[in-house]
């Protein structure tokens, strides 16, 4: 039997509405099935709980009820249902996995056994599970049952905090709760914050600190239960308490922990933090379980120098624990936080960089070799930072990615390269399809295709001059939504590329769904073809790539040619437009108009 320790709960003075039960009755309620005079009554307005199966000490047998707010002009109430007022209630709240049909007998036997185990403490009250309960309900949900079984209060402290009576609240208890974990019994917090605040009061001359917390810590809590995900937490203080490395710790938060440790060698830090988590890996209710941490640690002389403000850092290099079935030890570095300040400043200053119209377009050709004519370009994003120093995409783009603010980047490109077009067509000049990029975060953007139309007709162009490039990994956000944005896109007679094809995880029976124009050969493969030492797997890889565009209907580009002979074999492999150095870089569009 799976038996998941909800939490403890209070249900004020009600009203039950009820049936009495046959044993038919009871046989389709541990089946799922509610009689219709109740299930009618299923979230109604008013209600405490769905229908459930009751054993109540002033009834002789269960009945089959619901339960309503007393007195409430606005409820509508049963008006074919027996009734009785239940006062008001405590309750330790169990579910069960389990094809055994209850009654009152296993119920008892059930929280007899975890009564023994658990004393129901909370932080202000004590609540204890009675050995002759007044009331015990049932509710089934999903296969499961749901057991709410009635305690007392033994312990209100909680009136003392609610009424501001400091008087009545000993100094010890004051103590615990200022600087004690209600759960663990550790140090909290604000205990740890005057070991960083003055280590010298504590012996402590110099040390390296940890955060932590816990990788799905929620799954535990949700599938084995608050009872269980508390056990967890108190093994992680005990082996912080018991760790001979460790000068002081604290339960933050939820399942956040930190700890001031000895300095040791980079290699030795991460080798005992390894060695305890490790230590802290499995969960006692489902030994198949496996726990995983996700820590960040900043190093003695960071430490030193952040003082009180250390916690900040190492949340930062804990942050970037993103894999969830492993255990990950981040060590902190002065780059992640230039990262962060510069991140968080560009994103503070993009809409005055936008104002003073600091970004700019670049362009770079794409060639048809055949022909040896111009067949269309690329629009590359720069920054022209407060008009003094020009910064490459790498500095900016990846930040304005991560923090949504890449669609105002987008917006702007595909602006300018409709100005561009439209001053091309006014001035007789030929005009070639120009791609830009169409980020990833985006895609879930209902408006989006309207919106995109809508700056192309303003300035009165065919669609078919836009081709909007999607980043291969793009696909894997959400595949369903991206194929019917690039589909209304298509329908709207734009074009549609693929850029960095095989760089991510390509997924050819998703090439078949995608309405592309254009599959573009990343820059990676390119770089192995008339090379010294080409080998001969390189070369099968792309010209399979590229008759696997041509067999689907696509266009096939390779990017990052830089001298005459890949251009050469590529097109030798079939491959007829060209995107890279040898043909041109990135340019101004200006410099683009001269050459073109």
């Amino acid at each position: 039997m799976f038996i998941n320790k909800l939490n403890q709960l209070y249900k004020p003075t009600r009203t039950l509405f009820y049936m009495e039960a046959s044993d038919s009755d009871l046989d389709a309620f541990y089946m799922g099935i509610i009689p219709e005079a109740l299930e009618k009554y299923r979230s109604s307005f008013g209600t405490y709980d769905c229908p459930g199966l009751f054993y109540l000490k002033d009834l002789s047998k269960p009945v089959i009820g619901i339960e309503f707010r007393s007195n409430d002009g606005s409820v509508n109430y049963p008006k074919d249902l027996k009734q009785m007022t239940l006062q008001e209630s405590f309750f330790y709240s169990v579910e069960i996995d389990s094809d055994i049909k209850l009654n009152l007998k296993i119920i008892n036997d059930l929280f007899e056994k975890i009564a023994a185990d658990d004393d129901a403490h909370r932080i202000y009250t004590d609540l204890t599970i009675k050995s002759d309960p007044g009331i015990v309900s049932v509710f089934e949900d999903y296969k499961k049952s749901r057991i709410l079984y009635e305690g007392r209060v033994d312990q209100d402290r909680a009136k003392d905090v609610i009424n501001q009576n400091s008087e009545n609240l000993e100094k010890k208890d004051l103590y615990e709760l200022a600087f004690r974990d209600q759960i663990t019994g550790h140090y909290n917090w604000n205990h740890l914050v005057s070991y960083l605040e003055m280590p010298m009061d504590h012996g402590i001359s110099d040390y390296a600190f940890v955060h932590f917390d816990i990788k799905e810590f929620r799954v535990i809590n949700e599938v084995y239960g608050h009872i269980a995900a508390n056990k967890v937490l108190c093994n992680v203080v005990k082996a912080m308490q018991k760790a001979d490395f460790v000068y002081a710790s604290a339960r933050c938060h939820n399942d956040n922990f930190a700890m001031m440790i000895r300095d040791m060698p980079e290699k030795e830090t991460v080798s005992k933090l390894m060695k305890f988590f490790e230590g802290l890996s499995h969960l006692e209710e489902d030994e198949n379980y496996r726990i995983y941490y996700r820590c960040g640690v900043v190093p003695m002389q960071k430490s030193m120098l952040l003082g009180n403000r250390v916690a900040d850092a190492a949340k930062m290099a804990q942050a970037l624990g993103t894999d969830y079935y492993k255990t990950e030890v981040t060590i902190y570095t002065d780059k992640m936080h230039d990262d962060v300040s510069w991140a968080n400043f560009i994103k503070a200053y993009l809409e005055t960089a936008i104002l003073n119209d600091e970004f700019v377009v670049y362009l770079q050709p794409k060639f048809n070799v055949e022909k040896n004519t111009v067949c269309g370009a690329e629009a590359l994003i720069r920054w022209n930072y407060k008009n003094r120093d020009f910064l490459p995409p790498g500095r900016f783009v990846p930040f304005f990615e991560k923090n949504g603010s890449i669609g105002k980047i987008d917006d702007i490109v595909l602006n300018k390269v409709c100005r561009m077009l439209a001053r091309w067509k006014d001035e007789g000049k030929r005009l070639i399809p120009i791609s830009v990029n169409l980020s990833r975060s985006r895609l879930n953007d209902k408006s989006l295709t309207d919106n995109l139309t809508s700056v192309v007709d303003e300035f009165g162009l065919p669609h078919e001059l836009i081709d909007f490039e999607l980043t291969e990994s793009a696909a894997y956000d959400n595949t369903e939504e991206m194929i019917k944005v690039l589909e209304n896109l298509k329908s709207r007679g734009f074009k549609i590329s693929m850029d960095d094809f095989g760089t991510g995880y390509s997924s050819f029976s998703l090439l078949t769904q995608m309405p592309l124009d254009t599959l573009k050969i990343d820059k990676s493969f390119v770089d192995n073809i008339a090379v010294d030492g080409e080998k001969k797997e390189d070369i099968a890889v792309i010209r399979h790539i590229i008759g696997l565009a041509k067999e689907l209907g696509f266009e096939c580009l390779a990017e990052g040619a830089e001298h005459k002979e890949q251009v050469d074999r590529l097109f030798e492999f079939g491959c007829n437009k060209i995107q890279g150095y040898y043909y041109g870089k990135p340019m101004s569009i200006q410099e683009f108009e001269s050459k073109f």
